[in-house]
């Protein structure tokens, strides 16, 4: 008779969270106002409530965090905005920051 030995494995597996990185909009003297907005609601699907506060941010502070994303989602959309921006004639600057 022979004795079988059970043996167990466990197999932990750490997922590690990706890095975040925030998109940054700059305030400058001649992208409009309703362009910001524009672009807080078509490229970062922020609603208008939201887009308007962040708006307002980039008006009175400088600057305005547009989003939080994975590196690829936050270039893609800094992209994206940047395009608008230039297609439409401003001068509209965008940056990103890890969080």
């Amino acid at each position: 008779m022979s004795e079988k030995a059970v043996v167990k494995e466990e197999n932990r597996i750490k997922i590690k969270k990706p890095r975040m990185y925030k998109v940054i909009m700059h305030n400058d003297d001649y992208t409009t106002m309703e362009f910001v907005i524009k672009v807080l609601t078509e490229v970062f699907n922020k609603d208008a409530i939201e887009a308007t506060k962040i708006m307002y941010d980039v008006h009175k502070k400088g600057i305005g965090i547009a989003g939080v994303y994975t590196y690829d989602i936050a270039k893609t959309k800094l992209n994206q905005a940047m395009d608008m921006a230039e297609k439409s004639g401003f001068p509209f600057k965008l940056s990103m920051e890890e969080e």
